[in-house]
């Protein structure tokens, strides 16, 4: 039986979960929130999108989070999750796109691959002689012999990551469905000799591994890449470089749309929430000439923006066909 809200829990200030990706620009405007009004700063924690839509689909009562952040769409299944819970009242924003980069030290020459490239490195399974065997790659240059002659060891995000669930499926589902080895389906099953090293939901964990460990590459959102330009390089991908101008014309080809989703059920008893999520929707936030294209979002075409703007200030009601 879904948990009702009682007066009695009624708080000022907002709680937020999910994406590391989200994070950088969910504290901005957090921040700017605290210090341009009277509300208390509203906690946010990176759990990642998969485990922060679980805590804020498991229950409606008001020790839940109020909104949580996703690199990627809520799933049916998560919505699903949420309809037993009681969570029924959900909004559903989007405030932009961002490209996940394929990084490096900037210790070592720019290397460029390709998406296939990146799948035979990486994925647990690869066609020999055309079976699927066991991945014999040791070195980036044991799978073409222009890449870097090192190792392969990947930093990259857990699977509850947008991050990591966009990365399977633009790289390495893109690249196995096309392949008669795979069945032409999707097959995203990732090496577990130490080739993939999971380092967490913190992305700036994995840019200072890269500081250290310069033979590694690492999976992270575009705005981490831009925050340390000074310490790493990205990696051209078949052929497109991760830039903005790229990322938001679809040019790049690991790219992916960035949300956040509000528990309309707490709106009263939080009243924080609607001054976060009107700032959060602002022209002041992420519009061309906004706060967080200066901290690396890559911002909507115009005519979008203003649609979702007025789908988030109309606080429309989520529905399981949205999402399909």
């Amino acid at each position: 039986m879904a948990a009702s809200i009682s007066t009695a829990h009624a708080r000022d200030q907002i709680r937020i979960v999910g994406s590391s990706t989200v994070y950088p620009f969910s504290s901005y405007v957090a921040e700017e929130l605290g210090e341009t009004t009277d509300w208390p700063t509203p906690v946010i924690e990176s759990t990642g999108s998969g485990g922060g839509l679980k805590l804020f689909c498991d229950s409606n009562d008001m020790d839940s989070p109020d909104i949580t952040n996703a690199s990627r769409r809520m799933k049916p299944s998560e919505f699903d999750r949420c309809a037993e819970n009681g969570v029924t009242d959900i909004t559903e924003a989007m405030i932009g796109s961002d490209g996940i980069a394929f990084a490096q030290s900037n210790k070592n020459d720019s290397a460029a691959f390709t998406r296939e490239q990146i799948a035979m490195a990486l994925l647990e399974k690869v066609p020999v002689d055309g079976e699927l065997v066991d991945n014999p790659h040791k070195k980036w240059s044991d799978i073409d012999s222009s890449l870097p002659d090192r190792e392969i060891r990947v930093y990259g995000p857990p699977t509850t990551s947008g991050t990591r669930d966009a990365f399977e499926e633009l790289v390495l589902e893109a690249v196995t469905e096309e392949m008669e080895e795979y069945g032409n389906k999707g097959y995203a099953n990732l090496r577990k000799d130490g080739a993939y090293v999971d380092a967490g939901e913190n992305d700036n964990l994995i840019v200072q591994k890269l500081e250290k460990d310069t033979d590694a590459f690492g999976i992270f959102g575009y705005s981490f890449l831009d925050e340390n330009s000074d310490k790493l390089i990205g990696s051209d991908i078949d052929g497109v470089a991760p830039e903005p101008e790229a990322i938001s014309a679809g040019d790049y080809p690991i790219a992916r749309s960035l949300w956040f989703y509000i528990k309309n059920s707490h709106a009263d008893e939080v009243p924080a929430m609607a001054d976060y999520v009107d700032l959060f929707m602002s022209d002041k936030m992420i519009s061309d000439l906004g706060a967080l294209k200066g901290i690396g979002l890559i911002t909507l075409p115009q005519a979008e923006l203003e649609e979702w703007q007025e789908r988030v200030a109309d606080r429309a009601k989520l529905k399981k066909s949205d999402l399909k």
